[in-house]
C-alpha cells in the first residue's frame, strides 16, 4: 500500500533453557515460536476485532447529541485519536493449556506484556437528505483512516511435563503507518421534542494496512457489519443533554489466520450543559463486552471474550465559520474492568464544519397610533 512504512524487529532465545533432563524435540520446538504466535494472535491493531483482543468497533465512537437531527446537506467531521494501552500476560493468553497433538501432561504457560501507542486521523464526510425516510431523516457518510500504530511485546514461555522444564524469553516490536479500513454508514434521526431517536448500520471494508504475521496493524483483516439504535434528550431552554448509542457487531471469518470473533455488544454514552448557546461541558462513557466466543482461536485464547469499560471528562465549543457551523469537541476517556484486551486512556479531538442552522424568523410587532 502506498504509504505504508514498516518496520519490525524480532528478539528471541535471550534467557536460559534450564531442564532436569533434555526436552522432548516437539516440545523444544515449540518454544522458539510460541512468543511469535501469541504476539500474531495478540495483534495489536489497537485502532480497530476480538482476535487479539481488538474490536471493529472503536468504543467512543458516539458521544453527546449523537441522535440529535443534522441540518440538510455536506459536513465534514475530522478527529485526532490518540491512545496508550497496555496489557497482562491475561490478554496474551496466559493461562496453563493442554498442548494439541502431544501428551496432554505437556504444558505451556505465557507471562506476556503488551504495549501500544497509536495516533490516528480519521476523516468523515456525511450527506443529509432533506427527504424523509420513514418519517425520519437520512444520513450517509464514510469514514477513512490514517495514522500510526506502535506496538511491542516482550514475554516468557515456560513449556514442560511432569519432571521437565524450559523458558525462553522473547520480544517484538512493530511499527506501521498509513491506511486503516474504510467505514461506511447509514443512519435515521427522529425528533419529537425534546426527545431524539436515532437507528444506524455501519460496516468494515477490509482494505487498510494488515499482515498477520505482524505484530502493529491499521486494518483489522476481515469484515464486519454492526448495527444498534441510540437515544438523546436535549433541552435547549434548560442546555441540558445526555445521549446514548448502543448497538452489536457481527464479524466475518479472517481469511488470513481462519479466525472469527464473536458478537459485539457496546454502549457508548454522554451527558452535557450548555453553559452557554456555545460552551457545553460534561461526561462521557463506553461499555463493551463480547457476547459470544471467538471460533478458529488456537487453544492458549480459551473463549477469549473480551470487555471494557470506561470514563471521562469532554468540552465542546460551537462557532460560525465562513458561513457554516464549526465545532470542537475534546474528550478523554480512562479504561477500567478490562479483561482479554488492552486497556489504558485515549482522547478523541473532533473538529467538525457542518451547514449552519436557518436564522430564526423575525418576530412581527404590531404599530398602533
Amino acid at each position: 500500500m502506498t504509504g505504508d512504512r514498516v518496520m519490525v524487529r524480532t528478539t528471541a532465545a535471550a534467557g536460559a533453557a534450564t531442564a532436569k533432563r533434555r526436552l522432548p524435540k516437539t516440545v523444544a520446538g515449540l518454544l522458539s515460536s510460541a512468543i511469535v504466535a501469541v504476539a500474531i494472535g495478540h495483534g495489536a491493531t489497537t485502532a480497530h476485532a476480538d482476535e487479539g483482543g481488538v474490536s471493529f468497533w472503536l468504543p467512543g465512537t458516539f458521544g453527546s447529541l449523537a441522535a440529535v437531527p443534522r441540518e440538510v446537506g455536506w459536513a465534514m467531521n475530522s478527529v485526532y485519536y490518540h491512545t496508550s494501552v497496555s496489557a497482562s500476560g491475561a490478554v496474551a493468553a496466559a493461562r496453563q493449556i493442554t498442548i494439541g497433538g502431544l501428551d496432554r501432561t505437556v504444558n505451556v504457560s505465557f507471562d506476556a506484556k503488551l504495549k501500544s501507542d497509536v495516533d490516528l486521523l480519521l476523516l468523515n464526510p456525511t450527506y443529509t437528505f432533506a427527504t424523509p425516510v420513514l418519517g425520519g431523516q437520512l444520513t450517509l457518510g464514510m469514514t477513512a483512516i490514517t495514522g500510526r500504530n506502535h506496538s511491542t511485546l516482550d514475554g516468557i514461555i515456560t513449556a514442560g511435563v511432569p519432571g521437565f522444564n524450559v523458558s525462553r524469553a522473547g520480544s517484538l516490536s512493530s511499527t506501521v503507518e498509513g491506511f486503516g479500513d474504510l467505514y461506511p454508514m447509514a443512519a435515521l434521526r427522529w425528533n419529537i421534542g425534546y426527545n431524539n431517536f436515532m437507528t444506524y448500520v455501519t460496516g468494515d471494508i477490509p482494505v487498510g494496512a494488515y499482515d498477520s504475521r505482524r505484530l502493529a496493524n491499521l486494518g483489522i483483516g476481515h469484515g464486519a457489519i454492526d448495527g444498534g439504535a441510540g437515544y438523546t434528550y436535549f433541552n435547549p431552554q434548560s442546555g441540558l443533554e445526555f445521549s446514548a448509542v448502543s448497538g452489536l457487531t457481527y464479524n466475518l471469518t479472517n481469511d488470513s489466520t481462519g479466525y472469527r470473533s464473536g458478537i459485539d455488544w457496546h454502549l457508548d454514552w454522554g451527558a452535557s450543559k450548555f453553559l452557554t448557546k456555545q460552551l457545553q461541558i460534561g461526561a462521557v462513557g463506553y461499555v463493551y463486552q463480547q457476547l459470544t466466543a471467538d471460533s478458529g482461536a488456537l487453544p492458549i485464547l480459551g473463549d477469549n471474550k473480551s470487555r471494557v469499560a470506561a470514563v471521562g471528562p469532554q468540552i465542546g465549543y460551537m462557532f460560525p465559520i465562513a458561513g457554516q457551523q464549526g465545532y470542537l469537541n475534546l474528550k478523554g476517556y480512562y479504561e477500567f474492568e478490562a479483561d482479554r484486551r488492552p486497556s489504558g486512556w485515549n482522547t478523541w479531538l473532533t473538529f467538525s464544519i457542518s451547514p449552519a442552522p436557518p436564522a430564526p424568523a423575525p418576530t412581527a410587532r404590531m404599530v398602533t397610533k
